[in-house]
């Protein structure tokens, strides 16, 4: 691939994720924050929420094999299980932290997404990559999290360490390890769609247990039963994930896990941004630093930081 189509195809799959997942958390919004029927009952089922998303993406990425008449993959199912418990697990201990972290700190947190990403491939999936690109990863990381950052009130206590902040660092290891399976799987040469539809069919199964287990499934299904309204807009909602998930998967299989963590990672710092830019928002001077040694970090990025080796 030459340097042209290198950066169309990766800028066409960063428009196609940031498009989908704009309109996706669009949706998302209006199913978690609106109210139905009479007595205007909240939705809180989110893990119910999930489990729908990742039908329709199976049943997305299923069609388009069968549509492009994709031959069997052969890459080990073992494989493909673990990285989508891996997949779902991150989501859940990252929603799971905000029972004791505030959003902000969710958001600091998962900002570093593209280091574990990065580490963990070089050493349990064998990845290796030049001066660059560990450089240009440090600076989008701690660009995004300047520009991320809430400043807390005087009467806040500073930095604290507990249980959300485990779960944080266990959703980014997860992070890191799925990473390490995405590349593995690569190396077997799974096409995007197979891993789109196998980490999605995995994770149905973490979240079927979850939902049995913790009795969701039964209330979600009431209130869907007394609200039908709401049914339209989770399938709305199932299609622009799996619309999303089909650039993030191309990413993954074209340009590499990291690369793929390094976009989905910009998406919010670039939604920011684009309301600055189109709706006359302010940004402090952190902000406008953070966006500095964020661009700083894309530019030397996409100029030197391609070259990668493998053991």
């Amino acid at each position: 691939m030459n340097n042209l189509s290198y950066n169309i195809k990766l800028g066409l799959c960063f428009a196609g994720i940031f498009g989908c997942y704009f309109y996706y958390g669009v949706v998302q919004e209006k199913i978690t924050r609106g109210t139905y029927g009479e007595k205007e009952e909240r939705y809180y089922y989110t893990m119910f929420l999930v489990f729908c998303q990742c039908i329709i993406n199976s049943l997305f990425a299923k069609g388009v094999l069968v549509l492009t008449k994709a031959p069997v993959d052969k890459t080990p199912r073992k494989l493909v299980f673990i990285c989508g418990v891996t997949y779902v697990g991150a989501m859940l201990a990252s929603n799971a932290s905000l029972k004791w972290v505030n959003y902000p700190t969710q958001v600091l947190g998962k900002s570093c997404k593209p280091i574990p990403v990065m580490l963990l491939g070089v050493f349990l999936a064998g990845k290796r990559y030049n001066v660059v690109k560990y450089l240009s990863v440090v600076l989008i990381t701690i660009g995004i999290a300047l520009f991320m950052f809430k400043d807390g009130k005087s009467g806040d206590s500073g930095f604290s360490f507990g249980f959300g902040e485990i779960l944080l660092l266990t959703s980014l290891t997860l992070d890191g390890l799925t990473g390490v399976s995405q590349e593995k799987m690569r190396s077997h040469g799974t096409r995007a769609h197979f891993m789109m539809m196998g980490m999605n069919l995995s994770a149905l199964v973490v979240m079927s247990i979850g939902l049995v287990a913790t009795g969701e499934l039964w209330l979600a299904i009431d209130f869907c039963s007394r609200h039908p309204a709401i049914v339209p807009e989770i399938i709305t909602f199932g299609i622009a994930s799996a619309m999303g998930q089909n650039f993030i998967f191309i990413t993954v299989s074209e340009f590499g896990p990291l690369m793929c963590s390094i976009m989905t990672t910009t998406r919010k710092f670039f939604t920011i941004l684009g309301s600055v830019v189109f709706f006359g928002n302010t940004l402090l001077a952190r902000q406008w630093l953070g966006t500095f040694i964020v661009f700083t970090g894309l530019i030397l990025d996409n100029m030197y930081g391609k070259t990668i080796k493998k053991v």
